[in-house]
């Protein structure tokens, strides 16, 4: 099976994304940017999948860099270019034989460009759905391992249980002979 790895337009997410769209509005990009990063990394941890966050250099000129966050690598583009020809580029040198490479951005020339290398796309919503589904089918199996040593119909162990029925029997028989 083929190494899946996700790249994502990152500024691309936080414009359309609803809770991240609100702290833009705010004026809380780095909240922002931290949000998404941290939903991205839980989808990530779970899925088994990689993720690259890519955003562009422009929005916080001078931090050209690439670190790894919530177990997810996160490049932050030169000023000189944008998170779409990083894309793009990084794209098309890692989709090969073992890897295949998908792209989350509703930047429609990108995902042309990227499609034509062999990679796959995924448009911002897409990606959002996905990750509420999944985030969904996390919180059920947390509650289904909260759950797990619970015994459905009794709290008592199999030799209390005996116990019982032993007492339940003693005193059953007692009632039997005083009638």
């Amino acid at each position: 099976m083929k190494k899946q790895l996700l790249i994502v337009d990152g500024y691309n997410m936080i414009g359309a994304w609803p809770e991240l769209v609100l702290l833009k509005k705010q004026d809380k990009m780095e909240d922002a940017r931290d949000a998404l990063l941290n939903r991205l990394s839980n989808f990530a941890k779970y899925e088994g999948t990689e993720i690259i966050v890519v955003f562009d250099a422009q929005f916080v000129p001078g931090i050209t860099t690439r670190f790894t966050k919530y177990q997810l690598e996160v490049v932050f583009t030169e000023e000189g270019e944008t998170a779409d020809s990083y894309i793009e580029r990084v794209a098309g040198e890692l989709n090969t034989r073992l890897t295949q490479v998908t792209v989350a951005t509703s930047d429609l020339a990108e995902q042309w460009v990227v499609f034509s290398q062999g990679a796959l796309r995924t448009s911002a919503r897409e990606l959002y759905k996905t990750i509420e589904k999944t985030e969904k089918q996390i919180a059920g199996h947390q509650e289904d391992l909260k759950f797990a040593d619970f015994r459905r119909n009794s709290p008592w162990t199999a030799d209390q249980l005996a116990e019982l029925g032993q007492k339940l029997a003693e005193l059953s028989s007692k009632r039997d002979n005083s009638k």
